[in-house]
């Protein structure tokens, strides 16, 4: 059976809304996308709808070259999935997607989260807990604690993933020029 990679990215992008969590958890990534391509093309998570308004928020497809990317910091991690498994991630974004309009963030789940009192609502997610759900739905993992309790960091630390990079964003978009531009 052959296998494919997907990717857990994991960023701090220094906005005030980051270090207010930061301050929290006390974790160097505080938010967390899934990414089905290896040039970072296919990233998905819930947060903000509008750059300068961390309250308008939702299911949202991020262009990590741009925008609060372009500097920020970030962890990504890789792991091999089967294509049966990949599909069932891939359907769940799609229907959450199609109905896109429907879900928005879970800002009560945030705090409930800080409480440790599990909220789930539903067509609200907030970006742990909407990679959770597509890691369970995919079949790769079943979470022992509620979904709408999941961080970050708890993603950060499931077993078989294998760090890929570390560092900014816009130094591995710069890297992977060069070497495009070494190809060529």
């Amino acid at each position: 059976m052959e296998r494919k990679k997907i990717y857990l990215l994991f960023t701090d992008t220094g906005t005030m809304f980051t270090k207010m969590i930061k301050l929290y958890t006390k974790k160097p990534y505080n938010h967390a996308s899934i990414v089905f391509d290896e040039q970072m093309m296919e990233v998905y998570s819930f947060g903000r709808k509008k750059p300068r308004n961390p309250f308008v928020g939702g299911f949202v497809y991020e262009d990590v070259r741009q925008g609060l990317f372009l500097n920020a910091r970030c962890a990504i991690y890789s792991c091999n999935v089967t294509e049966e498994q990949l599909g069932k991630m891939r359907s769940f974004i799609n229907k959450i997607e199609k109905e896109k309009d429907l879900y928005r963030y879970n800002l009560l789940g945030i705090i409930s989260f800080i409480i440790n009192k599990p909220l789930h609502r539903k067509n609200a997610y907030f970006c742990s807990e909407f990679v959770a759900r597509v890691l369970k739905e995919g079949e790769l993992i079943d979470f022992e604690k509620p979904l709408s309790l999941i961080s970050p960091s708890d993603l950060q630390n499931i077993e078989n993933l294998t760090l890929e990079y570390e560092g900014l964003l816009a130094d591995l978009f710069a890297d992977s020029a060069k070497e495009y531009s070494m190809v060529v």
